[in-house]
Protein backbone atom coordinates (compact mmCIF):
# COMPACT_ATOMS: atom_id res chain seq x y z
CA UNK A 1 0.00 0.00 0.00
CA UNK A 2 0.87 3.31 -0.56
CA UNK A 3 1.26 6.67 1.76
CA UNK A 4 -2.79 7.85 1.58
CA UNK A 5 -3.98 4.66 0.50
CA UNK A 6 -5.46 1.39 2.47
CA UNK A 7 -6.74 -2.20 1.94
CA UNK A 8 -10.64 -0.80 1.37
CA UNK A 9 -10.07 2.12 -1.04
CA UNK A 10 -9.11 6.04 -0.69
CA UNK A 11 -7.74 8.33 2.69
CA UNK A 12 -10.04 9.94 4.73
CA UNK A 13 -7.94 12.39 6.23
CA UNK A 14 -9.61 15.60 5.81
CA UNK A 15 -12.78 14.40 5.16
CA UNK A 16 -13.69 13.73 8.72
CA UNK A 17 -13.19 16.29 11.17
CA UNK A 18 -9.90 15.92 13.44
CA UNK A 19 -11.58 14.46 16.11
CA UNK A 20 -12.74 11.93 14.73
CA UNK A 21 -9.82 11.20 12.54
CA UNK A 22 -7.64 11.25 15.59
CA UNK A 23 -9.61 8.39 16.79
CA UNK A 24 -9.45 6.66 13.79
CA UNK A 25 -5.83 6.56 14.07
CA UNK A 26 -5.92 5.43 17.88
CA UNK A 27 -8.27 2.55 17.00
CA UNK A 28 -6.53 1.24 14.25
CA UNK A 29 -3.32 1.28 16.21
CA UNK A 30 -4.88 -0.92 18.67
CA UNK A 31 -5.93 -3.38 16.19
CA UNK A 32 -2.20 -3.16 14.85
CA UNK A 33 -1.05 -3.67 18.27
CA UNK A 34 -3.65 -6.77 18.91
CA UNK A 35 -2.02 -8.53 16.05
CA UNK A 36 1.82 -7.56 16.81
CA UNK A 37 0.74 -9.35 20.36
CA UNK A 38 -0.49 -12.43 18.84
CA UNK A 39 -4.02 -11.76 20.38
CA UNK A 40 -5.57 -11.85 16.93
CA UNK A 41 -8.39 -14.73 15.82
CA UNK A 42 -7.62 -13.96 11.92
CA UNK A 43 -11.05 -11.83 11.12
CA UNK A 44 -12.94 -13.17 13.77
CA UNK A 45 -13.04 -10.09 16.67
CA UNK A 46 -13.05 -6.82 17.39
CA UNK A 47 -12.53 -3.39 18.74
CA UNK A 48 -14.43 -0.73 18.30
CA UNK A 49 -14.60 3.28 19.44
CA UNK A 50 -17.24 5.85 19.96
CA UNK A 51 -16.64 8.94 17.62
CA UNK A 52 -15.86 11.74 19.73
CA UNK A 53 -18.13 14.55 18.14
CA UNK A 54 -21.02 12.12 16.60
CA UNK A 55 -23.85 11.66 18.74
CA UNK A 56 -24.59 7.98 17.61
CA UNK A 57 -21.69 6.91 15.51
CA UNK A 58 -18.86 4.21 16.36
CA UNK A 59 -16.14 2.74 14.15
CA UNK A 60 -15.66 -0.89 13.79
CA UNK A 61 -13.24 -2.65 11.65
CA UNK A 62 -14.21 -4.11 8.37
CA UNK A 63 -15.00 -7.70 8.21
CA UNK A 64 -12.51 -9.70 6.30
CA UNK A 65 -9.44 -7.20 6.83
CA UNK A 66 -6.59 -9.02 8.94
CA UNK A 67 -5.70 -6.81 11.98
CA UNK A 68 -2.34 -5.98 10.87
CA UNK A 69 -4.24 -4.79 7.42
CA UNK A 70 -6.70 -2.31 9.16
CA UNK A 71 -5.63 1.41 8.90
CA UNK A 72 -7.43 4.23 10.08
CA UNK A 73 -9.63 5.29 7.01
CA UNK A 74 -10.51 1.75 6.41
CA UNK A 75 -12.82 1.37 9.57
CA UNK A 76 -16.18 1.21 9.10
CA UNK A 77 -18.21 4.05 10.80
CA UNK A 78 -21.67 2.96 11.72
CA UNK A 79 -24.64 3.94 13.93
CA UNK A 80 -26.44 2.04 16.93
CA UNK A 81 -28.30 0.55 14.59
CA UNK A 82 -25.75 -1.18 12.33
CA UNK A 83 -26.43 0.95 9.58
CA UNK A 84 -22.83 2.27 7.50
CA UNK A 85 -22.53 6.28 7.79
CA UNK A 86 -19.98 6.21 5.46
CA UNK A 87 -19.36 4.15 2.46
CA UNK A 88 -17.62 1.04 2.31
CA UNK A 89 -16.74 -1.71 0.84
CA UNK A 90 -16.65 -3.92 3.19
CA UNK A 91 -19.64 -5.18 6.10
CA UNK A 92 -19.04 -5.90 10.31
CA UNK A 93 -19.31 -8.88 11.99
CA UNK A 94 -22.56 -9.96 13.20
CA UNK A 95 -21.27 -10.45 16.19
CA UNK A 96 -18.93 -7.96 16.52
CA UNK A 97 -21.99 -5.54 16.49
CA UNK A 98 -23.98 -7.40 19.00
CA UNK A 99 -21.72 -7.24 21.44
CA UNK A 100 -20.26 -3.64 21.03
CA UNK A 101 -23.73 -1.88 20.44
CA UNK A 102 -24.82 -3.56 23.56
CA UNK A 103 -22.00 -1.85 25.62
CA UNK A 104 -21.57 1.41 24.40
CA UNK A 105 -25.56 2.28 24.88
CA UNK A 106 -25.34 0.53 28.46
CA UNK A 107 -21.77 2.53 29.30
CA UNK A 108 -21.35 6.45 27.76
CA UNK A 109 -17.75 5.86 29.32
CA UNK A 110 -16.72 2.86 27.76
CA UNK A 111 -15.46 4.91 24.11
CA UNK A 112 -13.77 1.76 23.40
CA UNK A 113 -14.62 -1.83 23.71
CA UNK A 114 -11.84 -4.64 22.91
CA UNK A 115 -13.17 -8.15 22.52
CA UNK A 116 -10.15 -10.95 21.88
CA UNK A 117 -10.10 -14.67 21.16
CA UNK A 118 -6.88 -15.15 22.17
CA UNK A 119 -5.93 -18.76 23.73
CA UNK A 120 -5.00 -17.93 27.22
CA UNK A 121 -7.99 -15.69 27.55
CA UNK A 122 -10.06 -19.17 26.02
CA UNK A 123 -8.17 -21.17 28.23
CA UNK A 124 -9.22 -19.03 31.68
CA UNK A 125 -12.65 -18.45 30.65
CA UNK A 126 -12.80 -22.35 29.91
CA UNK A 127 -12.08 -22.76 33.79
CA UNK A 128 -14.65 -23.12 36.19
CA UNK A 129 -12.61 -21.30 38.92
CA UNK A 130 -11.87 -18.17 36.37
CA UNK A 131 -9.03 -15.94 36.79
CA UNK A 132 -7.18 -17.11 40.18
CA UNK A 133 -5.77 -14.65 42.15
CA UNK A 134 -1.98 -16.06 42.18
CA UNK A 135 -0.08 -12.80 40.38
CA UNK A 136 -0.06 -9.21 40.71
CA UNK A 137 -0.98 -9.00 37.31
CA UNK A 138 -4.13 -11.22 38.23
CA UNK A 139 -4.89 -8.34 40.88
CA UNK A 140 -4.87 -5.67 38.59
CA UNK A 141 -7.84 -7.46 37.18
CA UNK A 142 -9.85 -8.55 40.33
CA UNK A 143 -9.88 -5.17 41.30
CA UNK A 144 -13.02 -4.73 38.06
CA UNK A 145 -13.72 -7.68 37.23
CA UNK A 146 -17.26 -9.43 36.12
CA UNK A 147 -18.30 -12.72 34.11
CA UNK A 148 -20.57 -13.61 31.59
CA UNK A 149 -22.43 -16.87 30.88
CA UNK A 150 -21.76 -18.82 27.64
CA UNK A 151 -24.81 -18.10 25.26
CA UNK A 152 -23.59 -18.87 22.00
CA UNK A 153 -22.14 -17.13 18.84
CA UNK A 154 -23.51 -13.44 19.64
CA UNK A 155 -25.75 -12.77 17.34
CA UNK A 156 -28.96 -12.44 18.94
CA UNK A 157 -30.48 -9.30 20.54
CA UNK A 158 -31.54 -10.64 23.47
CA UNK A 159 -28.50 -11.27 25.20
CA UNK A 160 -27.26 -7.35 25.03
CA UNK A 161 -28.92 -6.29 28.32
CA UNK A 162 -27.39 -9.72 30.12
CA UNK A 163 -24.15 -8.76 28.87
CA UNK A 164 -24.47 -5.19 29.60
CA UNK A 165 -25.76 -5.97 32.91
CA UNK A 166 -22.91 -8.46 33.71
CA UNK A 167 -20.10 -6.02 32.84
CA UNK A 168 -21.97 -3.24 34.94
CA UNK A 169 -19.71 -0.89 35.97
CA UNK A 170 -16.46 -3.11 35.44
CA UNK A 171 -13.52 -2.42 32.78
CA UNK A 172 -12.82 -6.53 32.67
CA UNK A 173 -15.18 -9.21 31.89
CA UNK A 174 -14.52 -12.86 30.84
CA UNK A 175 -16.82 -14.05 28.46
CA UNK A 176 -16.99 -17.96 30.06
CA UNK A 177 -16.26 -20.72 27.44
CA UNK A 178 -15.57 -17.38 24.41
CA UNK A 179 -12.81 -14.82 25.40
CA UNK A 180 -11.91 -11.43 27.12
CA UNK A 181 -13.39 -8.42 27.24
CA UNK A 182 -12.28 -4.90 28.23
CA UNK A 183 -13.36 -1.09 27.93
CA UNK A 184 -11.90 2.30 28.64
CA UNK A 185 -12.28 5.80 27.86
CA UNK A 186 -9.74 5.47 25.17
CA UNK A 187 -8.18 2.81 22.51
CA UNK A 188 -4.99 3.19 24.83
CA UNK A 189 -6.78 2.31 27.99
CA UNK A 190 -9.19 -0.37 26.90
CA UNK A 191 -5.71 -1.91 25.04
CA UNK A 192 -3.60 -1.26 28.20
CA UNK A 193 -6.45 -3.36 30.47
CA UNK A 194 -6.24 -6.28 27.98
CA UNK A 195 -2.65 -6.29 28.13
CA UNK A 196 -2.70 -7.12 31.91
CA UNK A 197 -5.79 -9.30 31.12
CA UNK A 198 -4.24 -11.14 28.97
CA UNK A 199 -1.28 -11.10 30.95
CA UNK A 200 -2.67 -12.71 33.72
CA UNK A 201 -4.81 -15.81 31.67
CA UNK A 202 -0.86 -16.35 30.24
CA UNK A 203 0.28 -16.59 33.79
CA UNK A 204 -2.45 -18.96 35.22
CA UNK A 205 -2.30 -21.29 31.98
CA UNK A 206 1.28 -21.68 32.76
CA UNK A 207 1.02 -22.24 36.22
CA UNK A 208 -1.46 -24.59 36.32
CA UNK A 209 -0.06 -26.77 33.46
CA UNK A 210 2.01 -28.03 36.01
CA UNK A 211 2.25 -30.17 39.19
CA UNK A 212 3.27 -27.32 41.50
CA UNK A 213 1.21 -26.59 44.20
CA UNK A 214 -0.37 -22.79 43.28
CA UNK A 215 0.53 -19.74 46.21
CA UNK A 216 -2.95 -18.13 46.29
CA UNK A 217 -2.52 -14.26 46.99
CA UNK A 218 -4.63 -14.07 50.54
CA UNK A 219 -7.69 -12.35 49.76
CA UNK A 220 -7.52 -9.51 52.15
CA UNK A 221 -4.79 -8.37 49.65
CA UNK A 222 -6.75 -8.90 47.03
CA UNK A 223 -9.86 -6.53 48.15
CA UNK A 224 -7.01 -4.07 49.25
CA UNK A 225 -5.54 -3.92 45.65
CA UNK A 226 -7.76 -1.78 43.88
CA UNK A 227 -6.51 1.54 45.54
CA UNK A 228 -2.69 0.26 45.06
CA UNK A 229 -3.76 -0.56 40.89
CA UNK A 230 -4.45 3.13 40.81
CA UNK A 231 -1.22 4.83 42.47
CA UNK A 232 0.73 2.14 40.02
CA UNK A 233 -1.02 2.74 37.07
CA UNK A 234 -2.65 5.94 37.13
CA UNK A 235 -6.03 4.08 37.21
CA UNK A 236 -4.84 2.03 34.34
CA UNK A 237 -3.98 5.42 32.30
CA UNK A 238 -2.43 4.04 29.43
CA UNK A 239 -0.42 7.51 29.06
CA UNK A 240 1.98 6.17 30.23
CA UNK A 241 2.49 3.31 27.57
CA UNK A 242 0.60 4.58 24.89
CA UNK A 243 3.24 6.45 22.84
CA UNK A 244 6.11 3.94 23.47
CA UNK A 245 3.26 1.63 21.83
CA UNK A 246 2.66 3.74 19.10
CA UNK A 247 6.80 4.54 18.56
CA UNK A 248 7.08 0.33 18.39
CA UNK A 249 4.27 0.40 15.70
CA UNK A 250 5.79 3.26 13.87
CA UNK A 251 8.82 1.29 13.52
CA UNK A 252 7.28 -2.18 12.69
CA UNK A 253 4.80 -0.62 9.78
CA UNK A 254 3.17 3.13 10.03
CA UNK A 255 0.59 2.38 7.67
CA UNK A 256 -2.02 2.17 10.32
CA UNK A 257 -2.34 5.96 10.35
CA UNK A 258 -3.55 5.92 6.84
Amino acid sequence: MTNGENAAGASLRGSVSVAEWECRVALAAAYRLVALFGWDDLVFTHISARVPDAKDAFLINPYGLMFEEITASSLIKIDSAGRKLLESPYEINPAGFVIHSAIHAARPDAHCVLHTHSLNGVAVAAQRQGLVPISQQSLFVHASLAYHDYEGIAVRDEEKPRLAADLGQRTFLILRNHGLLTVGPSPADAFLAMYILEAACAIQVRATGSAAELIKIPAALVAGIEAQAKAVTRGLGANLVWPGLLRRLDRVDPTYRD
